[in-house]
């Protein structure tokens, strides 16, 4: 397989654009195909078996097409089935997991409130309660299922600013803030909210995500395999923005289920453009 084979990534939509977008910037030579299975959105609210079956489909597509990695970018597709996906392919499987640990080592060894964002089924999954039970007796961490900004995402409404801080409100009005030291965003889609998070909460609240740690595992796997696209030697760092001379950026390719004819054109929208 050749080192210029793309990357595989997807997700149950469209919030896996955000892993793409940080792959970009710290990989650009590497080429990557994206498939959001938004026919199927949102993951959290279906069963693992169900979960099972779209990932399995999705990522025998990613492979046919040569691709030498998978990235699920979708913390639920996680939880529901990364152990099972490792042991049916044999290219790396690389997964998501909130953020949980960064955020209680922010407190450099003193006990850290943190509210973990995330889907219903990352939330009640194995995984997270394995996850949890290593720092829940150090530390408070409460779990907030947020659904429906899963929802905003795939239907285009990140520009609706009342809509997102309603949202927000019905989710984070029950916290005493002032008290609350990190909020993990633990879903891809949240990425795109990043901005809203902050004008949202109150400064002493750190907004946490887990797409530079994934990306950056991504790459390390890949370097250990000899499987990196072909760079410059003298590369500084993995953030260039304009190709070096006889290397090209990679190419970026979107996919989605869905039937809608927009779906794409959503997907190329928050690939572009700034996140919220």
């Amino acid at each position: 397989m050749s080192n210029n084979a793309p990357i595989g990534v997807f997700d149950s939509g469209m919030g896996g654009i955000s892993v793409v977008r940080q792959i970009r910037h710290d990989m650009p030579y590497e080429n990557v195909i994206f498939y959001g299975d938004s026919a199927h959105a949102p993951y959290g609210l279906k069963t693992v078996e169900e979960i099972q079956g779209y990932c399995f489909n999705i990522a025998d597509r990613l492979l046919d097409m040569g691709a030498k990695a998978l990235v699920v970018a979708c913390n639920t597709a996680t939880s529901a089935c990364i152990t099972q996906m490792r042991e049916r392919y044999d290219v790396p499987v690389i997964g998501m997991e909130p953020a949980l640990k960064l955020a209680c080592d922010r407190g450099e060894g003193k006990s850290q409130h943190v509210i973990v964002a995330a889907t219903p089924l990352t939330l009640r999954e194995r995984k997270f309660a394995r996850l949890m039970s290593r720092f829940q007796d150090s530390h408070t961490i409460e779990k907030q299922p947020c659904p429906d900004l899963v929802t905003i995402v795939e239907n285009g409404k990140l520009d609706d600013r009342d809509l997102v801080m309603r949202t927000l409100h019905g989710y984070f009005d029950k916290y005493d803030l002032a008290h609350v030291d990190s909020v993990v965003l633990g879903c891809t889609h949240f990425i795109f909210y990043r901005s809203y998070f902050r004008q949202f909460m109150p400064d002493n609240v750190a907004i946490v995500d887990g797409n530079e740690g994934t990306v950056r595992h991504l790459g390390v796997v890949l370097e250990s395999l000899g499987k990196l696209a072909p760079q410059p030697e003298d590369e500084d760092d993995g953030s260039q923005s304009a190709p070096s001379h006889g290397f090209e950026l990679g190419h970026v390719t979107l996919m989605n289920s869905s039937p809608d004819k927009n779906a794409l054109d959503l997907e190329r929208a928050l690939l572009e453009t700034p996140l919220h």
